[in-house]
C-alpha cells in the first residue's frame, strides 16, 4: 500500500508543525491498522460530514483497504447524529453520503455500516422548546446538546457495549480545538497506549487518528487523496468556503464547544450571538433558507434581557417565581403557551415552504410523531383545552392528520369559556382551577389515588399571584433587608 508523499498545502498561518514533516501517510495507515488488528473491540466511528471527521474516516477507511481480506474481521460502524434540527442540505449531503459508505463498503469488501443516530421524540427540539416551553439554547441553560447529541451516540454506544463487552470510540477532533477538550484528552489518556479511556462510558475507547493533524493537513490529505465511497473532497471545501465556518463533531460529552457557527451545526442555535454560517449560506445563493434564519433570530430576541417577559411566564416550571439577588428582577421561566403556539404556527409555516417548494422537497422541518407529543404535553400538562394543535395544524397546512381522540372525558373550549366565567366571579385564577381538574382527571379510575394529596398540595403551592403583585411583595421584603442593614 504505498502512497505518494503530499505536496504541503499553505493554508493558513499555522504554528503547530505538520504532521506529514513527522511521518509518511504510510507510516500513519501502518499505526490505524496496529490499533485495529490489537483486539477484537470493534470500532465505531463518529461522523459528521464536515472536515475532520470525514478525514478520520477516511484515513481509516484507507488503512482497512491495505489489510488482507482475512484480517478485516471486526466490525466498524460509522453513526452520524441528527439533531432533526439540521439545515436540509446538510441532511441531504448526510443522508447521500452514507448511502455511498454502505455501497462502497459492500462493493470493496470492507466491515463498515453506516447509520444516523436521532434522538427520541420526548428529548426532541421542537418537543421541548414549543411543548414544554423551555426556552431557546443559551451558553447558561444548553440543554439541548444532552438531549440532541450526547444521548443519542450513548444510547447506541452502550448498544455496541452491550452486544461485544467493549468498543473504540473513533473521534475526529484534534489537539488545539478546545482547551477543555485538550484537559480532558489528557486526563483520560492511557500512559503508552494509542487510546484513551471515555470520559464517562465504562467499557469504552477512545481513537483520534487525526489528533495531531493541523487544519492545513486535514485540507492537505482530503484534497490529495480521492474519497474512497466516491464524494468529492472539493465539494466539502466548497461547502466551507461558503460557510466560512467549521464543523459540528459528533458529541459524546459535555466538553465540545457550541456548534452554532458552524456549517454542519443545528439551524436553530442560539447559544451564540449571530450564525455567520447561516446568513453565509443565504447571501450565497441559498435564499430559501431565509425563513429558517428568520425564525432562529426570532429564538435570539426571547432571549434578550429586556424582552424575556414578553414571551416567557414569570413562573418557573415548577410553579414558583425566582428573583435576582442583585437586583431584584424575575428570573423568568418557560413560554407562555401564548407564544408556544406563535411557534408552532410559524415553524409549520416552514414546514409546508420547504416541503412544498424549496430545493430540498418533502424535508420535514417538524414531524408528525413530535406534534403529537407536543399535542399530548399541550393537554395534560399545560391546560390546552382547546386542543390548539390540530387547529393550528389544519390552519396552516388546510388538512388533518389522524389525531387519537381522547374519550375519558377531556375538557374542551365550552368548558374552559364556562370556567373562565365562573372564576372571575370568585376571583381565582381559572389555571389554578383547570390544574385541579386535569390532576383529577388524570387520576380517575386508579386504584390507588393517594398520590392525589401531594398534587393537590403541589398545586396550591405554586405562585398564582399576578407579577405585579409578587414584584411588589419582592420590593417589600428588600427595603425590609436593607433598613435592617447596620
Amino acid at each position: 500500500m504505498s502512497q505518494r508523499p503530499l505536496v504541503q498545502l499553505t493554508w493558513a498561518d499555522e504554528a503547530e508543525p505538520s504532521v506529514f514533516a513527522q511521518k509518511s501517510l504510510d507510516e500513519i495507515y501502518v499505526e490505524i491498522q496496529d490499533v485495529y488488528l490489537a483486539d477484537d473491540r470493534p470500532w465505531i466511528v463518529g461522523y459528521s460530514g464536515g472536515k475532520d471527521s470525514t478525514s478520520a474516516l477516511q484515513l481509516i477507511w484507507m488503512a482497512l483497504r491495505g489489510l488482507a481480506p482475512g484480517q478485516r474481521r471486526k466490525p466498524v460502524f460509522v453513526i452520524s447524529s441528527d439533531t432533526l434540527v439540521e439545515t436540509p442540505v446538510i441532511v441531504e449531503y448526510i443522508d447521500s453520503t452514507l448511502s455511498r459508505i454502505n455501497e462502497a463498503a459492500v462493493e470493496q469488501g470492507l466491515p463498515i455500516e453506516a447509520s444516523k443516530v436521532t434522538p427520541t421524540v420526548e428529548d426532541g427540539f421542537w418537543v421541548n422548546l414549543i411543548g414544554r416551553g423551555y426556552p431557546a439554547p443559551s451558553s447558561r441553560f444548553r440543554w439541548c446538546t444532552e438531549r440532541l447529541k450526547i444521548k443519542p451516540a450513548n444510547r447506541f454506544i452502550r448498544e455496541r457495549v452491550s452486544d461485544f463487552g467493549e468498543v473504540v470510540v473513533v473521534l475526529g477532533v484534534r489537539r488545539g480545538e478546545s482547551a477543555t477538550r485538550d484537559q480532558v484528552m489528557s486526563l483520560h489518556s492511557i500512559p503508552g497506549e494509542r487510546l484513551s479511556r471515555h470520559s464517562t462510558l465504562p467499557n469504552a475507547f477512545v481513537f483520534t487518528p487525526v489528533k495531531e493533524f493541523t487544519v492545513t493537513d486535514v485540507w492537505t490529505f482530503l484534497l490529495q487523496v480521492d474519497s474512497p465511497w466516491g464524494n468529492d473532497n472539493h465539494e466539502l471545501l466548497d461547502l466551507y468556503r461558503n460557510a466560512q465556518a467549521g464543523e459540528c463533531p459528533l458529541v459524546v460529552d459535555k466538553t465540545t464547544p457550541s456548534c452554532g457557527n458552524s456549517r454542519f451545526g443545528c439551524w436553530v442555535c442560539t447559544v451564540v450571538s449571530q450564525d455567520h454560517s447561516m446568513e453565509s449560506l443565504v447571501s450565497s445563493g441559498e435564499e430559501w433558507l431565509l425563513p429558517l434564519l428568520e425564525f432562529r433570530d426570532f429564538l435570539a430576541e426571547t432571549q434578550e434581557p429586556d424582552r424575556k417577559l414578553d414571551f416567557r411566564d414569570y413562573r418557573r416550571m415548577d410553579g414558583r417565581v425566582w428573583s435576582n439577588r442583585s437586583d431584584g428582577s424575575v428570573v423568568p421561566g418557560p413560554y407562555t403557551l401564548s407564544t408556544s403556539k406563535a411557534m408552532l404556527r410559524r415553524v409549520l409555516e416552514i414546514h409546508k415552504g420547504i416541503s412544498e417548494s424549496g430545493p430540498s422537497r418533502g424535508a420535514e422541518i417538524i414531524r408528525e410523531e413530535e406534534l403529537r407529543e407536543i399535542r399530548r404535553i399541550w393537554r395534560t400538562e399545560r391546560q390546552d383545552w382547546d386542543d390548539s394543535v390540530p387547529l393550528i395544524y389544519r390552519a396552516v397546512l388546510g388538512r388533518d392528520l389522524d389525531w387519537a381522540h381522547d374519550d375519558s372525558g377531556t375538557f374542551g373550549s365550552r368548558e374552559l369559556q364556562i370556567l373562565q366565567e365562573v372564576c372571575e366571579t370568585i376571583d381565582v385564577p381559572p389555571q389554578l382551577v383547570a390544574k385541579l381538574l386535569d390532576l383529577e382527571r388524570n387520576l380517575m379510575g386508579m386504584h390507588r389515588r393517594a398520590s392525589i394529596y401531594t398534587g393537590i398540595d403541589r398545586i396550591l403551592r405554586e405562585e398564582w399571584r399576578s407579577l405585579d403583585e409578587v414584584m411588589q411583595l419582592h420590593r417589600t421584603a428588600r427595603s425590609n433587608m436593607e433598613s435592617l442593614s447596620p
